[in-house]
């Protein structure tokens, strides 16, 4: 499959990364033609990227955050919580805009794929 991001260059580090979540259909671009590599993700995106590497299993009985409306793209994502992966950043709220630290990050993927 040809990359159809325009800044993703060949020589980029992230170029087969990207290239397979694209074909796995983990992440699309910011448009049609860009990827925008250098921008910061949110709690939101951050989950469903992990929820959708995971295969999107089905849900039920969804962790309830009064920030996290049902009808939300990353509602099923927030499985993520019930999986031991992330909390809340309180009890009754998940934080969807806010920014992740590499540090959450890598601690997410930690706890998703430590066995």
């Amino acid at each position: 499959s040809r990359m159809p991001f325009t800044d993703v260059s060949p020589s980029a580090y992230y170029y087969d990364a990207v290239l397979w979540a694209l074909e796995e259909g983990i992440t699309t671009g910011t448009s049609s033609t860009t990827f925008s590599p250098d921008a910061v993700i949110d709690r939101a995106q951050a989950v469903t990227l992990l929820y959708r590497a995971n295969g999107a299993p089905s849900v039920t009985g969804r962790t309830v955050f009064t920030d996290v409306p049902q009808t939300a793209y990353y509602a099923d994502a927030v499985w993520a919580v019930d999986h031991g992966i992330t909390t809340g950043t309180s009890a009754t709220a998940f934080s969807p805009n806010a920014s992740c630290t590499r540090a959450q990050i890598v601690t997410f993927l930690y706890r998703a794929y430590r066995g």
